[in-house]
């Protein structure tokens, strides 16, 4: 099912509130955007910290780590997850990126 939207001469577009009260998305909900066979593809990152647990690995015993540490492993964890989302999605629908 999709709703009818129109982009704003600033290139801004409005999330109908049926959509975001389903995906559950607030005023500040970052995205990421991307174009998938000429789609325009918009995933909300609105993950809660406890979705993140364990998602680091289990720590070295007397590691310490910085927040600066978290923020990059956190990242690459993030930028990971969306190739592996990218990758399934492409060998789905057998396209190569």
């Amino acid at each position: 099912m999709g709703i009818l939207a129109t982009m704003s001469s600033k290139g801004q577009l409005t999330i109908p509130k049926e959509i975001r009260d389903q995906l559950n998305l607030s005023e500040g909900t970052r995205f990421f955007v991307s174009v998938r066979d000429g789609e325009v593809v918009a995933r909300p990152k609105n993950r809660s910290v406890a979705d993140l647990a364990g998602i680091l690995g289990k720590p070295s015993v007397g590691a310490g780590a910085t927040l600066e540490d978290f923020d990059e492993a956190i990242g690459q964890a993030v930028a990971e997850d969306d190739e592996r989302i990218v990758r399934e999605w492409n060998e789905l629908h057998g396209k190569k990126r």
